[in-house]
């Protein structure tokens, strides 16, 4: 009954704020748009605590640095961007372009700020990528990226893309690793919802200077080792490293 109930509470309010956020992309500005997604935002997570009984424990904000970063996320549930965005009050966050095939949704993305990029990779989503982030970077606003480009499922992860390194690189921007077990409780884009608290945890950023291997070396390891933590913190198992889904890397 928990998976159902949060299943309508879900539809109604992605129809309802969708509609409402395609008549405020037409106002001059990203600020009505941005307002109306943010309320979204933040009735879905509250709709999670109420239907589903998920709840939400983040930790380590006190690590965020001042000013402009990146976040860089493990994916393991469609519910790790509501839970994300609705830590902070003005975030940029890249995505695929699979989204723009949803109606009206591509004007909203456009006048949110989204950095949309190709998902088949390759040069032209990297070029698309780097404008993007640069627009953001100079309205000093903060990005969220999941560099493995995919939602895994709990313990699995795919290949590490480099795109957040070259922003990393580029802007001069400090990387916040983001771990997270929200898949135990909302796996993917499945239909069914397990009662439970999840977490979010920000991580020591990255400093700057690292070149790409080590810093994709560092990413990696942090996100996936305290991920692993945080899956065996809330089900008791062991820690247990996560399986690759062997894809081509990008």
């Amino acid at each position: 009954m928990r998976s159902f109930a949060f299943n309508i509470a879900y539809w109604i309010l992605s129809v309802g704020y969708g509609l409402t956020a395609a008549f405020a992309a037409l106002a001059p500005g990203r600020g009505p748009a941005s307002w109306v997604i943010r309320r979204y935002v933040k009735r879905m997570v509250q709709a999670m605590a109420v239907f589903a009984d998920i709840r939400l424990q983040v930790r380590g904000k006190e690590r965020l640095p001042e000013g402009a970063f990146i976040i860089a996320s493990k994916h393991q549930s469609w519910g790790d961007g509501f839970a994300t965005y609705d830590q902070f009050d003005d975030l940029a966050f890249v995505t695929g372009d699979h989204l723009e095939k949803f109606p009206l949704l591509g004007g909203v993305l456009k006048k949110l700020g989204a950095i949309v990029v190709n998902s088949c990779g390759g040069h032209e989503a990297r070029k698309a990528l780097a404008m993007r982030a640069a627009e953001a970077r100079a309205e000093n606003r903060k990005i969220l990226i999941y560099p493995e480009g995919h939602l895994a499922p709990v313990g699995s992860k795919y290949r590490y893309r480099t795109g957040v390194w070259h922003m990393y690189r580029d802007f001069q921007m400090p990387v916040v690793p983001l771990a997270t077990n929200l898949g135990l409780f909302w796996p993917e884009e499945k239909y069914e919802k397990h009662p439970g608290t999840a977490t979010l945890e920000f991580l020591d950023p990255i400093p700057l200077g690292l070149d790409k291997d080590a810093f994709m070396t560092r990413l990696e390891a942090v996100i996936e080792a305290r991920t692993a933590e945080l899956i065996a913190e809330a089900t008791g198992a062991p820690v247990t490293p996560a399986t690759l889904i062997d894809t081509p890397a990008k």
